[in-house]
């Protein structure tokens, strides 16, 4: 006779501890995250469900003089909404990001279906890469903030606007803190149907 499966393993129990004690991190150590890792993380990232195996990611590890870039680009974006002291703190804690990835998706214009499911995939991508960091001891944050919509920083990362648009821009290093959280519980979000 055949044993019923165990959902209280040891292995699952750990596996839901990455799951939930993930965080958004906004603050990092200077330690640099060693590039097999992130390696990793990205190779972690293309098991992704995606729909017909599409693959549509993109992935984009800015270099320093890129990066360089992309912080003056939002210091002039942010100092003309909302003036040059914003713009400073943007330039400072930006520029305090040890490790960034840009991950990008095909438009899909004529199937808007497509498109959508494209992105989805791609938004799986970045949860996979998230979580394997953070299993190494990793966080990250992900952001998609008014830049990542700008023409000009397209041009920065050598992009064509007309055909891809920007999923998110992820900062990634060691957390100098975590910050705490909690969820709704799991019936107050569920609707069970006859």
């Amino acid at each position: 006779m055949r044993k019923a499966p165990s959902y209280e393993t040891q292995e699952l129990r750990e596996f839901a501890e990455v799951l939930r004690g993930r965080r958004t991190i906004d603050q990092f150590l200077q330690t640099p995250v060693p590039d097999q890792l992130v390696s990793g993380a990205m190779e972690a990232a293309t098991w992704a469900p995606n729909h017909y195996v599409s693959e549509p990611w993109h992935f984009i590890l800015p270099g320093e003089e890129a990066i360089g870039r992309i912080i003056d680009l939002c210091a002039e974006i942010v100092s003309a909404r909302k003036g040059a002291e914003l713009a400073g703190h943007k330039r400072k804690a930006w520029s305090e990001k040890p490790g960034w990835l840009i991950v990008t998706c095909p438009f899909t214009r004529d199937d808007a279906l497509r498109e959508k499911e494209d992105y989805a995939a791609c938004c799986a991508a970045v949860q996979n890469f998230m979580l394997y960091l953070w299993k190494a001891g990793v966080g990250s944050k992900w952001t998609t903030g008014p830049i990542t919509r700008d023409a000009r920083f397209f041009d920065v990362i050598g992009v064509d606007a007309e055909k891809y648009f920007v999923v998110g821009m992820l900062w990634f290093g060691y957390p100098k803190v975590t910050p705490t959280q909690s969820r709704a519980a799991v019936d107050d979000v569920t609707t069970k149907l006859p």
